[in-house]
């Protein structure tokens, strides 16, 4: 029997697994936040919190990051926001991060770094994508 459950996707991008060196800076008072994300999309990147306490940060905080995802060694340079933060309290979490979302980054930047994840495998879900009940309940009428 086929699912009625329409499951939502609010990802613009898809998000790829990568172990990738960074610098990460807080705007209000130039902490260095992050030197190391795991994964990263054309729109934004998680990083691993290491100098700064995760009670200090709050969603809506500004960051400079700055980091390079092309073979070639591009450097790109962004203001970035905080649209998650992970506490680590999760059994899948693996320890404390900030979820990021680019700000300053040119179409031409967001480009590049789609292409050179073409090759890089998609990072796995941790969790199902949320039950999108609106759509669940015009599917079950229109049946």
């Amino acid at each position: 029997m086929e699912s009625f459950v329409v499951r939502a996707s609010n990802r613009r991008a898809i998000r790829h697994a990568v172990d990738l060196s960074c610098s990460v800076v807080r705007l209000k008072d130039s902490t260095l936040t992050s030197i190391h994300a795991s994964d990263l999309s054309p729109d934004g990147m998680h990083v691993e919190l290491c100098c700064l306490d995760v009670e200090d940060v709050e969603i809506g905080d500004r960051f400079f990051v700055c980091f390079r995802s092309t073979p070639f060694g591009i450097w790109f340079y962004t203001v970035a926001t905080a649209t998650r933060i992970v506490r680590g309290r999760r059994p899948d979490d693996h320890g404390r991060g900030l979820g990021l979302r680019f700000e300053s980054l040119s179409p031409l930047s967001r480009l590049m770094i789609h292409g050179a994840l073409h090759r890089v495998p998609p990072h796995l879900p941790q969790r199902e994508p949320r039950i999108d009940y609106a759509a669940t309940v015009g599917k079950i009428l229109a049946a």
